[in-house]
């Protein structure tokens, strides 16, 4: 291996499966039962929000439940003990980073674990339910509340400085996502053209695969530790 300066890593569903959190894409994944244009859009928040808030509250609860996994571990041992900058951009909106001790970490579909307030776009932590009638803490009004995450039809967070990370990477790695969303789908394309090397981490190859320059396949809990080990060693 060789030694990068700037690593960037783009985690999906598939680093957080294995600690019990389901998946969205895969057959037996969230959108397999549920209806994504009624309960992951701004059209079907406003038709019936509180359906809307129920799903989310289901899944704010299940977080409680949930602790990192060794994969989750390792990316926050690599941010430790590596010499240069390594930067999680997670499709995720679970805390399973933030709880294994990554710091340098962009949700760029949001947070579960937040509230935003339409009204005033104040964002605010968030651990118990939300409602129509719970009241913004900023502003005071109620009806505005929802999930900081990012719906359907509505832009990703911090684009401009994901691809400012990108284009300045000297390894690109994706692990545990299915390569099928755009724009995170995207990136290992503008990694590339801006010279990275790049690698997937993934439990089989991805729609995207042919696009990275090496691959490991297998359940994250084995291949991201053996790999981030491996990475240590040889900057050694």
């Amino acid at each position: 291996m060789t030694a990068f300066e700037r690593i960037v890593i783009l985690t999906g569903a598939g680093l957080s499966a294995e600690s019990g959190l389901a998946t969205f894409r895969d057959k037996d994944g969230i959108w397999a039962k549920y209806d994504l244009s009624e309960l992951a859009t701004p059209e079907g928040f406003a038709r019936n929000p509180a359906r809307v808030h129920e799903f989310y509250n289901q899944r704010r609860r299940g977080l409680r439940s949930v602790a990192p996994n060794a994969a989750h571990q390792a990316l926050a041992r690599l941010e430790r003990g590596h010499r240069g900058e390594v930067t999680i951009v997670t499709q995720n909106i679970d805390a399973l980073h933030e709880a294994a001790g990554s710091t340098r970490l962009i949700h760029m579909h949001g947070e579960l674990l937040k509230a935003l307030c339409a009204r005033c776009e104040a964002r605010h932590p968030w651990h118990e339910d939300l409602s129509l009638d719970v009241a913004c803490p900023a502003c005071g009004r109620a009806g505005g509340m929802r999930p900081d995450v990012v719906w359907f039809g509505e832009w990703p967070y911090r684009m401009e400085e994901i691809q400012d990370l990108l284009r300045q990477a000297d390894l690109f790695v994706s692990i545990g996502t299915s390569g099928t969303v755009y724009p995170a789908a995207g990136f290992v394309r503008e990694a590339r053209a801006a010279g990275a090397r790049t690698l997937e981490l993934n439990l089989e190859p991805s729609e995207g695969a042919s696009l990275f320059a090496g691959a490991i396949h297998g359940p994250a809990t084995r291949i991201v530790p053996a790999w981030v080990d491996a990475l240590l060693e040889d900057a050694r």
